[in-house]
């Protein structure tokens, strides 16, 4: 959750950033485009890059609880066995 936090506190401040730019230092349309523009791909590769590593995280922790799974499953039929012989 550490990474979504500082996501949402990136974005918000490139959204703060970018209306006290326009607000106090203006510019022409067209660098103002280029500027938004800019700021607008550096947050889709900040979310793509945390939609990674959340998806490889869970990836792992689906391994992880599948291994453990397999393992109580092993252990479970080897208690019957006992039980049973």
């Amino acid at each position: 959750m550490e990474k979504t936090d500082s996501l949402v506190w990136f974005l918000t401040g490139a959204a703060v950033g970018a209306a006290v730019a326009l607000l106090y230092a203006p510019q022409s349309g067209k660098d103002t485009r280029r500027y938004l523009g800019k700021k607008a791909k550096q947050g889709r590769e900040a979310v793509g890059d945390v939609s990674r590593e959340a998806l490889d995280k869970g990836r792992e922790l689906y391994e992880k609880g599948r291994k453990m799974a397999d393992d109580a499953a092993d252990l479970f039929e080897r208690g019957r066995r006992l039980v049973e012989g």
